[in-house]
């Protein structure tokens, strides 16, 4: 398939930071033309600086960002991008980082034409309800203040499965992930109900890895595989850690997390006994 073949020629970074470029240039109402002009470049050199084909020094983006008058934290962050953009990992550790990788993961999902994922624990974050996603935020304590817009955010993370040419979805899920009661049952019924939905999307394939099923690669851990038709932009591997995120593209990488995907999938049920095993668990939740 077509989207197995995607290029990793661009890293991630170099990509989110020219994008980051780009959108400040169109802010401050420039072409890009006249802005390599304003910073005694040519017109090529920052073309090939926003399409993250060869991502500019931190003093060059410093240029750009005091002839874009782009200052405190937001500019902080532009210019951190620009370090690391020629490695194979980007391990996001501070809460400036991990909005950059959110960025990034955003722009990854607007590109994807296939995203896997595999969650043995938790229902992924873009097929969560609103309740759901709120009482995971109320619960892990995040201030009262930010749940809202946090809430819109990942709402927004659908259009991945809801555009007019969708992703495909392949989500593995384990049984716990269906039977974990969060936040009440009444939330956890309508959230059932909500992957009962999207099981009949055409795009969008749901399947569980039963309590039977004994070891399977993903009881190492949830990640996310996004793989794009466009040549220039790299498959990508998401892995959310407590207070950490990393972001692979390397090769090796990238096809070690596909084949612990092709592991899980043996061991899944079909998307139609998914289905089945779904409603049996929202039956007993409506009835208890």
């Amino acid at each position: 398939m077509l989207w197995c073949m995607a290029s990793n020629t661009r890293s991630v970074k170099a990509l989110t930071l020219g994008s980051a470029l780009i959108e400040l240039r169109k802010e401050a109402g420039l072409s890009q033309r006249k802005l390599a002009s304003e910073i005694g470049r040519d017109h090529a050199t920052l073309s090939r600086w926003e399409s993250g084909e060869r991502p500019p020094k931190a003093a060059e983006v410093s240029e750009i960002l005091r002839i874009l008058n782009v200052t405190g934290e937001r500019a902080a962050d532009v210019i951190d991008m620009a370090s690391g953009t020629d490695e194979s990992q980007w391990l996001a550790v501070t809460i400036p980082e991990r909005r950059q990788q959110l960025s990034a993961l955003l722009t990854a999902e607007a590109r994807a034409s296939h995203v896997t994922q595999v969650a043995p624990l938790l229902i992924p974050g873009t097929l969560q309800t609103s309740d759901v996603i709120r009482a995971i935020m109320v619960e892990s304590g995040v201030p009262a203040g930010e749940i809202a817009e946090r809430v819109a955010v990942r709402i927004g993370r659908r259009d991945l499965y809801t555009r007019r040419e969708p992703a495909q979805l392949d989500i593995l899920l384990g049984e716990l992930a269906i039977r974990q009661i969060i936040g009440s049952r009444k939330v956890m019924a309508d959230q059932l109900r909500y992957l009962l939905e999207l099981g009949e999307l055409p795009n969008v394939s749901i399947r569980v890895v039963p309590y039977s099923a004994s070891w399977y690669p993903g009881l190492a851990g949830s990640f996310i595989l996004i793989d794009s038709e466009d040549a220039e932009t790299p498959t990508i591997v998401h892995v959310e850690m407590q207070r950490s995120g990393l972001i692979l593209h390397d090769r090796d990488d990238v096809d070690a997390h596909r084949h612990a995907a092709d592991l899980v999938r043996e061991k899944a049920m079909s998307p139609a006994d998914t289905q089945g095993l779904i409603t049996e668990v929202l039956t007993e939740m409506e009835n208890v």
